[in-house]
């Protein structure tokens, strides 16, 4: 009787410890995604970055991109700025504000700058799939960046994969 008792104990020990690493791996999997913007989050902040250049004009509007305080961030998003010759307005990277990206490949060698001009003169706007530095866990990663003309500007904000 004793043994018996000594089973269920266990095997009811067993199953509340494996719902429990359940549970466990399941919320660690929701922070992970919680950690990153979705799609439809990127294209309302691009949509927020084009009412703000109809409201307070392109020029206004990169400057307040370029201050990085977070208006046009929100975990792995943010927003770019580029021209329609490639120039690189916008951007996370301080260092990659002012640059010519034309040339600009990523580590499969897909020009993507190119690609998203050409993207956008065809369609207006569109998804476009990379590869690029995640700045959350530094590491070069899939991404695909929503991205829509406004004017003689490029606006865009991509999710990581």
């Amino acid at each position: 009787m004793l043994a018996q008792i000594s089973a269920q104990f266990l095997a009811r020990f067993v199953k509340l410890w494996m719902l429990s690493v359940l549970s466990m791996a399941l919320l660690s999997f929701s922070a992970m995604a919680a950690e990153r913007g979705s799609a439809n989050e990127a294209k309302a902040m691009v949509q927020k970055a084009i009412d703000a250049m109809k409201k307070h004009g392109i020029d206004a509007t990169i400057n307040e991109i370029n201050k990085r305080d977070g208006q046009y961030q929100d975990r792995d998003l943010y927003v770019v700025v580029y021209d329609m010759n490639g120039k690189n307005l916008a951007h996370l990277n301080p260092k990659m504000v002012g640059k010519e990206m034309m040339d600009l490949t990523d580590v499969d060698g897909k020009f993507f700058i190119r690609e998203r001009i050409d993207l956008v003169k065809a369609k207006g706007k569109a998804w476009q799939d990379y590869k690029f530095v995640n700045p959350t866990t530094k590491q070069i990663e899939p991404k695909s960046m929503y991205i829509e003309k406004f004017e003689n500007v490029i606006v865009g904000c991509g999710i990581y994969k």
